[in-house]
């Protein structure tokens, strides 16, 4: 597609991933709305790069239902979400609770789908549409102590892969990265101590990058889904 042509949602677009995302795609031309909770750090956010603020839970139905009203009615015209709001918790099987195991499927699935099912609805009304969800290699390959972020990302995998046989009557292409280590703030609490930069690891910008170089395939085509490693960690 013509990005000079996108009018794009991104979820969890304050930090990290979303926000680069977004941040490549105003650099490219498109237009583009960024979701979080926090109000102080998405509209900091949205300043830096011109970007339309809605603050909103993916997790919460009503919050979705007008996130997207906001965003068509601003734009008017929506063509393009970036489902990329999630966290990670990791803790030992023996240790998971039942509060913290939804918590992470509420936003990181639960999230995923509302958002989908909501910007979907306006895409099959207008025959055209892009959906990218943000997955993880976590959602390949599970790990000791991944059981809530890793199945909740083999599930967003599953939902690719039904709404993506679902819309391509619709013109909708739906595509999916998975990203393996990025260094981010990402987890469950945004309290952790930042590690130096690391210039062999990947890193935001480079998942930015793979995001929108597949939105711009033409649109007769598209990339199902795209794996991204660092090349050599150190």
């Amino acid at each position: 597609m013509d990005l000079k042509k996108a009018a794009v949602l991104v979820t969890g677009g304050s930090c990290g991933i979303g926000f680069e995302t977004a941040r490549v795609l105003r650099e490219r031309g498109a237009r583009v709305a960024i979701c979080a909770r926090h109000q102080d750090m998405l509209e900091s956010a949205a300043k830096q790069i011109d970007a339309f603020p809605v603050v909103a839970d993916v997790s919460k139905e009503d919050d979705v239902l007008r996130m997207i009203r906001d965003v068509v009615k601003e734009f008017d015209d929506y063509n393009v979400l970036i489902n990329n709001a999630g966290f990670g918790s990791f803790e030992p099987l023996l240790e998971l609770t039942t509060e913290e195991f939804f918590r992470v499927w509420q936003t990181n699935v639960l999230g995923a789908m509302l958002v989908g099912r909501e910007s979907a609805r306006h895409f099959v009304g207008r025959s055209y549409g892009n959906i990218v969800n943000v997955s993880s290699t976590a959602g390949q390959r599970g790990f000791a102590n991944g059981s809530a972020y890793c199945s909740s990302k083999f599930a967003l995998h599953a939902l690719t892969e039904c709404w993506r046989a679902e819309l391509r009557q619709h013109n909708i292409r739906v595509m999916q990265v998975n990203p393996s280590e990025v260094q981010t703030s990402f987890g469950a609490t945004e309290s952790k101590p930042t590690r130096p930069e690391n210039p062999s690891k990947l890193n935001a910008a480079d998942i930015a990058q793979l995001i929108a170089s597949m939105l711009e395939l033409d649109d007769h085509g598209f990339i199902t889904e795209s794996t991204i490693w660092a090349t050599n960690p150190k």
